[in-house]
């Protein structure tokens, strides 16, 4: 079932009206997962970093064994072919997607030379002025790198988040503050979690068990040219407890303000509500 509506499909070299069937039951994406994707957004006539959602792609490609088939700059191309059939003003999720459809050595590793591509356009609304979520701890943590492929975007990982929210929702929260395998603070179930104490800004360090966004990075270098303290270190959950303000990342809503992480409440900060300004100030001033 799809999250959004207006949905346009790009497989087999051109466009589709609808939420076209891409995936064959024997396809090894379908039944032993080799599966990848990266999100985009089209918001307020903007399209920020799309170049490097279609690169992201292909590294994830080739992290689950795979050999991307579309350059990152042919599938930009494609993706700004796809945005015009919709209306000015139109926010809309940008899904690139590769998938194994051969198996290869044991029935087990994918054939890398057969590899599905789509892109998915679906219109998804921002989320509204002044939107935000509560966080809570979770059992599940995120795997390392000799468990799973968590240098991509990979839908494999999606059913640890998926329990993970499922959790949260139990428990009356709308996300977590997971942890990594050693216990220190990771990330939310959907984003990457920032921090602000005394005016100065902390998210943990990346370390191999979670994907440092692209949107994260944007915000990081943002903050730094205005002149804020940014540090990636290990953070605990008692140090997310003592913060003034908490903030997630991610390509869905941006920037998204935590209003409470289990008994501590938190305000809507000024330095949250200035990294969405700085956010769109920038996308406004890139290409599309």
């Amino acid at each position: 079932m799809a999250t959004g509506t207006n949905i346009r499909t790009y497989f087999e070299g051109t466009w589709h009206e609808g939420d076209t069937p891409v995936m064959r039951a024997a396809d090894h994406g379908m039944w032993l997962g080799s599966a990848v994707f990266d999100g985009a957004r089209l918001a307020h006539g903007l399209v920020p970093d799309l170049d490097l959602h279609c690169a992201r792609v292909n590294q994830s490609a080739e992290a689950l064994m795979l050999v991307p088939t579309v350059e990152a700059g042919e599938m930009v191309e494609i993706v700004r072919e796809g945005l015009r059939a919709y209306a000015p003003g139109a926010a809309v999720y940008i899904r690139p997607m590769y998938w194994g459809q051969d198996t290869g050595y044991m029935a087990i590793v994918p054939d890398g030379a057969s590899t599905g591509f789509a892109i998915c356009l679906e219109e998804i609304a921002m989320p509204p002025e002044g939107a935000s979520t509560t966080l809570t701890r979770t059992r599940y943590r995120r795997p390392v790198m000799e468990d799973a492929v968590v240098n991509a975007k990979a839908a494999c990982l999606y059913p640890n988040n998926a329990r993970m929210l499922a959790e949260a929702r139990a428990k009356g929260f709308g996300n977590v503050l997971c942890a990594d395998a050693l216990g220190n603070v990771a990330e939310s179930a959907t984003a990457n979690a920032f921090m602000v104490k005394d005016g100065e800004v902390f998210t943990p360090v990346p370390n191999g068990t979670f994907l440092a966004g692209i949107t994260r990075a944007r915000h990081i270098a943002n903050m730094r040219r205005d002149g804020i303290a940014v540090h990636e270190c290990t953070l605990g959950f008692d140090d997310f407890h003592a913060a003034d303000e908490v903030f997630l990342s991610g390509n869905m809503a941006k920037v998204t303000p935590v209003t409470a992480f289990d008994d501590t409440s938190y305000q809507v900060g000024p330095l949250t509500r200035r990294v969405r300004e700085m956010y769109w100030d920038w996308a406004a001033s890139s290409p599309l």
